[in-house]
């Protein structure tokens, strides 16, 4: 039996803030927290022994955060240059990977130099995934942009592109040397975007501390409108992350928990094509954290009031929870049971569900019945 994943207590968080990820073997780093980080990542990365640093970003980041971070490194010394790549999860390809990889190699990124990853989840999966895999692995810098990125993806060392099997089916475990999360970059996303990354945020109740999810059901304006309980949201769900990192980092058992609601995201993802105007992963999230819950209470593991509390404060918070909100639709239930076939958590054939017998009490279920999963996905397309 795995340890539970733990969420520490809101409490009024003093920012900048630092969390460790104590790894071993050297390979231990920090999560940077507060405004203003940006203007110092160059004395951050030059603290690394790096004398080079290129940037990979994508063009709205550019054109927000490109040029101050570019400078703040050449101030430290470094010899900085820059790839840009298209904005959105179709970016996440190997034609895009190949370009990120040819950039560095032009930039005369070495081993001992820093790749820096400055955008939302898009940038750090492929930058990390680059960085993981040109010259057989450089040291590379998270610099999140996104509320989505922040909380969720910037930690732990996934990387990895999208193939047309499926989401994230290429890739590589790769830390990050360190992550700066300067949250005044959140000011600048669309409310789109802070919905999408909200959804990551309420997971992290959702999967084992009702008392947070409590937490956000309170405070979320506070976090959409940029007040203290932004940053206090941030930090928390990275506290969480990491400790989840540290006991569990190759996903050989509690890690997964951290996959709730995302076995129905990934297949909606891959029947909308990766298409970010029709469907991005956080709005993904929402509808699969919906769904995992009903399913749950469906299965009888769940009392259907607490998957109706979840899907009330999901909606509340702007954010789709059921199948017929795909724009342009996301096929049947027999598409989505095929787009699941491919997900990362299938074992000899068998589909895992992170599943829930209330809020904050989510577990691992393992050889989920093909029959009922589909039942159940039909029943959600006649309920529209």
């Amino acid at each position: 039996m795995t340890a539970p994943l733990t969420v520490q207590a809101p409490l009024t968080v003093q920012v900048p803030l630092t969390v460790h990820v104590p790894l071993d073997a050297g390979r231990d780093y920090d999560i940077r927290i507060g405004r203003g980080l940006l203007d110092t990542i160059g004395e951050a990365v030059a603290g690394l022994g790096a004398r080079a640093a290129a940037i990979v970003t994508d063009e709205t980041v550019a054109g927000l955060y490109g040029e101050r971070v570019r400078a703040s490194l050449e101030a430290a010394g470094l010899r900085t240059g820059t790839v840009v790549v298209a904005p959105g999860e179709g970016s996440k390809s190997y034609a895009t990977y190949a370009q990120v990889c040819d950039g560095l190699l032009a930039h005369r990124i070495e081993r001992n130099d820093v790749v820096v990853a400055l955008g939302g989840g898009v940038v750090g999966d492929l930058a990390g995934f680059a960085a993981a895999t040109l010259r057989r692995g450089v040291r590379f810098v998270q610099a999140p942009t996104t509320l989505l990125a922040q909380v969720d993806s910037s930690v732990g060392g996934k990387t990895g592109i999208n193939s047309p099997h499926g989401k994230n089916l290429i890739g590589a475990f790769h830390q990050p040397r360190l992550v700066v999360a300067d949250t005044a970059t959140l000011d600048t996303l669309s409310s789109r975007e802070m919905r999408a990354g909200y959804a990551e945020v309420a997971k992290y109740g959702l999967i084992a501390d009702a008392g947070f999810f409590d937490w956000c059901e309170a405070n979320w304006a506070g976090i959409f409108a940029g007040g203290p309980e932004r940053d206090e949201a941030v930090a928390i769900c990275c506290r969480a992350k990491a400790g989840v990192v540290v006991r569990d980092e190759r996903e050989d058992g509690e890690r997964a928990l951290l996959n709730l609601g995302h076995t129905f995201a990934h297949a909606l993802e891959r029947l909308t094509a990766y298409d970010s105007a029709r469907l991005v992963h956080g709005e993904a999230v929402g509808i699969g954290l919906a769904l995992a819950f009903r399913f749950s209470a469906r299965l009888g593991l769940c009392p259907g009031q607490e998957a109706g509390r979840v899907a009330n404060h999901l909606a509340l918070a702007g954010l789709p929870t059921r199948l017929h909100a795909v724009p342009g639709g996301c096929g049947d239930a027999g598409a989505i049971l095929a787009a699941m076939a491919q997900d990362k958590k299938v074992r000899d054939g068998a589909l895992t569900f992170i599943l829930a017998r209330g809020i904050g009490r989510s577990f691992i279920a393992p050889g989920i019945d093909r029959a009922e999963v589909e039942a159940f996905l039909a029943s959600e397309f006649a309920a529209a």
